[in-house]
């Protein structure tokens, strides 16, 4: 779940470049190195979008660097999924990297990662179809000049991936419109009599969390025309304090923060914090531990450690420490200020207070807590 790389030319002075933006010289050069059988309208073959997400190191000696860190297996199935008729549903806790994914791959796949519905409660059918310019619909009546595609009709045209995010926070009746899309690969439109019939390439990636399973479950029929990739956490700590330094890094670039390297201690320590509490005991295994009802993420790791570099570059000597976590540490935790707060001081007690070297840590928290 994380990235490293520098931004183009058309992405300079953007806090956030879209994938095909930020990572154009590595694409390019895949494509002009893959060789390989590539599906109808995809710009890389399914080997090279593998490789562009996996990360390796090209015959001329050109590095491509990782955006996800995890089981090879699991990119497979998703890159694979894609390059049939069957659409690609992403599922998992919160902070497993599904949205980047599903970015990445719409980038490497389509070479447009824009093509996006966010889904929420109020998401309409029209986000997901099309909708209408209503001052031509009123002056002229219904007319292909009136009709306003929807990102999934533009990708269907195109031959394009489309995503949608959150799919089962978007209300079941508007989720529905999905099946004659996936299932007939065709979008009617009665107003005119007419229908958008998908275009070789055209597929569709959708995330979902389940941790607390959204507002509206799938509809078996709908889930049939998904092949559901589950994202699991990052399986060792090692890997996740790699993850949480890339994307830190990269962060902290554009945001002109200090390096990673200078906290990497403190990195290890923030993923050791949440990693003990998301399993309920400690690293040594001596102490069971109560988890809090916060999901503890990599993705919020990051947010505590690009937050503690702040504070750390505009307010300490632009060294990552322990006094600069504590505050981003405590908010993580505790969600429910009665029960999360009780599973933190239990946790500072029992082991940040009695590991070596942490009696920084232990203060620092103490004192957030204050």
């Amino acid at each position: 779940m994380t990235v490293s790389g520098t931004g183009t030319a058309s992405a300079a002075g953007v806090l956030r470049p879209h994938a095909e933006d930020a990572f154009a010289a590595e694409l390019a050069a895949l494509a002009a190195r893959d060789d390989r059988q590539r599906p109808a309208n995809w710009r890389l073959s399914p080997w090279a979008v593998a490789t562009y997400l996996l990360g390796g190191t090209l015959a001329d000696g050109t590095v491509i660097t990782p955006k996800y860190v995890g089981p090879r297996r699991i990119v497979e199935v998703a890159v694979s999924t894609l390059a049939t008729d069957r659409a690609l549903l992403l599922l998992g806790v919160p902070g497993t990297a599904k949205t980047w994914l599903s970015e990445h791959l719409a980038a490497a796949v389509s070479g447009d990662s824009t093509l996006l519905v966010q889904g929420t409660a109020g998401t309409p059918e029209e986000a997901v179809r099309y909708g209408w310019n209503y001052a031509q619909l009123l002056a002229h009546g219904p007319s292909r000049e009136a009709l306003v595609p929807g990102p999934v009709m533009r990708a269907m045209a195109a031959g394009a991936t489309a995503r949608i995010e959150e799919l089962t926070r978007i209300p079941a009746d508007v989720q529905d419109t999905l099946i004659t899309i996936l299932s007939e690969k065709t979008l009617p439109v009665p107003e005119l009599g007419e229908e958008v019939q998908a275009v070789g390439g055209f597929n569709l990636i959708a995330t979902a969390n389940d941790r607390d399973r959204g507002v509206n479950e799938l509809s078996s029929a709908l889930r049939r025309r998904f092949n559901t990739v589950v994202l699991p956490l990052p399986a060792t700590a090692e890997a996740e304090v790699d993850i949480v330094s890339r994307r830190v890094d990269q962060i902290g670039r554009s945001l002109d923060l200090p390096a990673v390297p200078d906290g990497l201690a403190e990195i290890r320590r923030v993923v050791t914090v949440f990693r003990e509490l998301r399993e309920g005991v400690s690293g040594d295994g001596r102490t069971r531990l109560k988890s809090p009802s916060g999901t503890l993420s990599t993705a919020e790791a990051i947010s505590v450690v690009t937050g503690g570099l702040a504070l750390a570059a505009h307010f300490g000597d632009g060294v990552l420490r322990a006094s600069d976590l504590a505050a981003g540490l405590l908010g993580a935790v505790v969600r429910d200020p009665a029960a999360d707060r009780v599973v933190w001081q239990e946790y500072l007690e029992t082991v940040v207070r009695e590991r070596d070297g942490w009696q920084d840590l232990y203060r620092a928290c103490r004192e957030a807590e204050a």
